[in-house]
């Protein structure tokens, strides 16, 4: 049997109203298309798989099934690595977003060659957004992981009490 869930905090959105304009700014500049959708939101479903938070990953899901998106390719986010239904850009971006959210033993997250790696599949313009997406979702990792919305499947619905 299912149990209820109910968010942790209220909407931080009614406590802090300014908090729609930061939103909606990460959203202006991750959506300037250097970057293609898809590639941002597979960026921010491994984010939410790492951190292991149920909201991202069904909110993330949900809008690559949208995309039209097949389940091999979403399923196999998880495991990239080995995965055949990725793009060498697609990849270099799951790795950069690894990078980031996991420690590295080596020190430094985003190595020279890891850097060198995402730089050839795209362009300055396409990097600064794709490092702008990846701290959007590091962003709404917090409220995620913090306040426990409710899991949605889009952001239309709420997730919030």
């Amino acid at each position: 049997m299912d149990k209820p869930i109910t968010p942790r905090m209220p909407n931080p959105e009614n406590l802090v109203p300014e908090l729609a304009d930061v939103s909606a700014s990460l959203f202006r500049a991750t959506g300037n298309r250097s970057v293609p959708r898809t590639t941002i939101s597979l960026v921010h479903l491994r984010a939410g798989q790492i951190v292991g938070n149920t909201y991202l990953t069904v909110l993330h899901s949900s809008s690559l099934r949208k995309a039209g998106e097949s389940e091999e390719r979403i399923t196999a986010v998880a495991s990239w690595q080995d995965a055949p239904y990725f793009t060498e850009a697609e990849r270099a971006a799951l790795a950069l977003v690894e990078a980031v959210l996991q420690p590295s033993p080596r020190g430094e997250r985003v190595s020279d060659e890891l850097y060198a790696q995402v730089s050839e599949h795209f362009d300055d313009k396409a990097l600064a957004t794709l490092t702008i997406a990846i701290g959007q979702v590091n962003f709404f990792i917090a409220l995620a992981v913090i306040g426990k919305p409710v899991p949605v499947d889009s952001l239309a619905r709420t997730q919030w009490t």
